[in-house]
């Protein structure tokens, strides 16, 4: 089966007639509309499950005595994020008599950088400033994710995949002061220039999600193979292909160099920053160590149901590149194939894995088809069990999991 690589175009019909005076096209602001209107019950889909989500976790938090904005916007990752969009670098955390050191130079500059912006010009808290980003990059990302889907399997399918992505398991970290809303929303609308053949905004968002997250190697290999694959194919010619391309990369690379300048190892510093908090790239030696473990001995709830939802993640990849009737373009297989890939072969954190592919939102397509071809009522069945599980799980990760996300 031959993968889908651009996006079809029309070809005005052949007339013996004069040919007709040229349309004049709908300005951008109309355009804008058209395109929110037609996405708009898909983004009020999302915002009603995300909202029903926060609302329980809200619930049980206080009857357990803890504040709900202080777990969204205060927890885990947040901590480090909103304390570098005060204070700036610098700061490190020492265990195990000096074995183990934690940098903040793990964590890319975009979103406190953009925390620090919302805090200059509106009287919030770096926490509530984190969450109004996040809240809005969510809905952003919800409208690219269903903008792609789409124009590729058409509003049924793509209102489909908006729902099923914010009923995931770890969606909660949607609603949070974390980084994977603003990767998704950039990744999505540089993956919709790249269908559409606007490639200098394809690299120049996936410049800026390079800023965000270090998985945004994902966005940055896809833009930058698939212009490859339309140069050498012919598809694409002249130099906004190529600069796309060259753009895609600076983000991210800019800032690995950075962190490895500043630590006195170019090419190295910031996998040794990563390697601080066990994270790195061991091609799954790792995570296969970790299952093995996880089925020798008990384990807390987390562990095991991570295990599943990669799991799952891998055989919805499967599905996605082989068993689809129109396999997705090859920009949503490199970007979702490196995601998983950086996924599985990644080492520590195994509670995080599920986070980790939450800007896999191509993963859905497979079985976003199945329900729109399914009976109503099977359609039904599934989303509520998905929903049940997500907000469920979301509540207990957040107030009662006593490890990150």
């Amino acid at each position: 089966m031959s993968v889908d690589t651009s996006v079809d175009t029309v070809v005005p019909a052949q007339s013996k007639t004069a040919p007709a005076p040229p349309a004049t096209r709908p300005d951008p602001a109309a355009r804008l509309r058209t395109a929110f209107l037609r996405a708009a019950p898909a983004l009020g889909v999302f915002a009603g499950v995300r909202l029903t989500g926060m609302l329980l976790m809200a619930v049980w938090a206080w009857h357990i005595g803890k504040s709900p904005l202080k777990l969204l916007g205060q927890s885990w990752d947040s901590l480090w994020y909103t304390r570098i969009a005060t204070h700036g670098y610098g700061h490190t955390q020492v265990f195990a008599g000096g074995e183990v050191v934690q940098s903040d130079l793990a964590f890319f500059p975009l979103y406190p950088g953009l925390i620090r912006a919302v805090c200059t010009v509106l009287p919030v808290t770096p926490g509530g400033a984190g969450l109004l980003i996040s809240w809005t990059a969510a809905l952003a990302a919800a409208w690219g994710i269903f903008a792609v889907v789409d124009r590729l399997y058409g509003r049924r399918v793509a209102t489909v995949t908006v729902a099923l992505w914010g009923l995931l398991p770890h969606s909660v970290v949607l609603s949070m002061a974390y980084t994977e809303p603003v990767l998704v929303a950039l990744s999505a609308w540089s993956l919709y220039s790249v269908l559409t053949r606007r490639w200098l905004l394809a690299g120049a968002l996936a410049a800026v999600a390079g800023l965000s997250r270090p998985n945004a190697v994902a966005l940055v290999a896809a833009v930058v193979l698939t212009a490859a694959y339309e140069l050498l194919k012919g598809r694409q010619r002249g130099w906004r292909v190529w600069t796309g391309a060259l753009l895609a990369p600076l983000g991210w690379a800019s800032y690995v160099l950075h962190v490895g300048i500043r630590t006195g190892d170019p090419l190295g510093g910031y996998f040794a920053v990563q390697a601080g908090w066990s994270s790195r790239f061991d091609f799954g030696s790792g995570t296969l160590k970790f299952i093995r473990h996880l089925v020798s001995a008990p384990e807390r709830f987390s562990f095991p149901m991570a295990l599943v939802i990669v799991a799952v993640g891998v055989l919805l990849l499967a599905l996605m590149a082989y068993g689809m009737d129109r396999r997705p373009p090859l920009a949503l297989l490199v970007y979702t194939g490196v995601l998983v890939l950086i996924t599985v072969g990644g080492a520590g954190f195994f509670e995080s894995k599920p986070r980790f592919l939450l800007p896999a939102f191509p993963l859905l397509l497979p079985l976003a088809c199945a329900m729109t071809k399914a009976r109503p009522r099977a359609a039904v069945v599934v989303t509520a069990a998905l929903a049940g599980l997500s907000m469920a799980y979301g509540t207990y990760l957040l107030t009662v999991a006593p490890m990150p996300m």
